[in-house]
């Protein structure tokens, strides 16, 4: 009876150990992908400020365009 107990317990003691290797590694990869999520981020909106970007609008037929106010008048 105490073999059956014993090897229960270390079933359990293994299943714990890898539940939270994965748990742990699960934290590490969702962490650092948040973290390089936030930096792209960062990165492109700071490129949306610069004076070479534009903005384009989408017009009535569906395709994006740059605003009208820029063209020259005719």
């Amino acid at each position: 009876m105490t073999a059956i107990a014993l090897r229960i317990i270390i079933f359990l003691v293994i299943g714990a150990v890898v539940f939270f290797g994965v748990r742990r590694i699960w934290r590490d990869f969702s962490g650092h992908f948040k973290a390089e999520e936030q930096q792209i981020r960062q990165r492109d909106l700071s490129e949306r400020k610069r004076p070479d970007v534009i903005d384009l609008k989408r017009s009535d037929d569906g395709i994006y365009r740059p605003p009208d106010d820029d063209e020259p008048k005719r």
